[in-house]
């Protein structure tokens, strides 16, 4: 099969993917596609897999835990408050987890609500040059805290 996440996981094994950011024990870690929440991140695992529960149970344990050190990242690194994850593959059945932190600063009507009500036909697309710094302090928090994986 080839859904987006096998593509974009092709791009990063590749080193041709602009918003890799790192790769991680279980994946890939990438910059979202649009940046309506500055720092919106995904995991995508290696090997691609239709959904969580086709893995292993310690691959499994891997690929979350790997979710939650990204949210500590993003704790770190951005003026986070928490940090919302979702793993749904309704569209394509290809695992992968949304990262996404949340901020004091949204707009009111938005902020206790699931990021599926935001705009993203209108949001800021990823942009290499704007979102560069982003990338990069994520890749150093996760790596100065040796959490990721040599390339």
């Amino acid at each position: 099969m080839s859904t987006a996440i096998h593509k974009k996981v092709a791009a990063c094994k590749a080193g041709t993917n602009p918003q890799l950011i790192t790769r991680m024990p279980s994946g890939w870690l990438i910059l979202g596609d649009v940046q309506f929440l500055h720092g919106y991140c995904l995991l995508m695992p290696d090997p691609v897999v239709p959904d969580l529960n086709a893995m292993s149970l310690k691959k499994r344990n891997e690929f979350l835990q790997d979710m939650s050190l990204v949210g500590d990242a993003l704790l770190d690194v951005t003026a986070a408050i928490r940090i919302n994850y979702e793993i749904l593959g309704n569209l394509e059945p290809a695992l992968h987890g949304h990262i996404f932190p949340r901020f004091s600063d949204e707009d009111p009507e938005l902020k206790t609500k699931p990021v599926w009500f935001y705009d993203w036909e209108n949001a800021r697309a990823f942009d290499a040059d704007t979102d560069q710094e982003i990338m990069l302090k994520i890749r150093n928090h996760l790596e100065q805290h040796g959490l990721t994986e040599s390339q």
